[in-house]
């Protein structure tokens, strides 16, 4: 199967899990397509935006970063990130991104169910 970019569905989050500003999801993959997974997406975080703190459980979260910088915070310990950095969060732990940088953060998110 291929999914064409042009196929994709975009949607906008506004204070997305009590973040700040809009974030833009492009779903790479929808949910009736997904095995074991209920995300695949594109994430731009334009300057100034987040994330809001959320859990994960019974599933394990990725962030493939590709652009910019952030700053990720994992049962509240904060760590920055960068281009091809990857954060993984499951097993029931809390996480968070919030766009510091100069520029708009890109990251791929996938969520695997476990």
């Amino acid at each position: 199967m291929l999914i064409k970019h042009k196929d994709m569905i975009k949607e906008i989050k506004k204070e997305m899990r009590g973040g700040q500003g809009e974030i833009t999801i492009t779903h790479i993959a929808m949910k009736d397509t997904l095995v074991h997974a209920r995300l695949m997406a594109y994430i731009n975080i334009p300057v100034g935006a987040s994330i809001g703190n959320h859990q994960h459980v019974k599933e394990i979260e990725y962030y493939v970063i590709i652009k910019g910088t952030g700053i990720v915070t994992e049962d509240g310990v904060e760590m920055t990130v960068k281009e091809k950095d990857v954060v993984l969060t499951g097993g029931g732990s809390t996480h968070s991104i919030r766009n510091e940088g100069k520029e708009e953060l890109e990251m791929i998110a996938v969520i695997i169910l476990e």
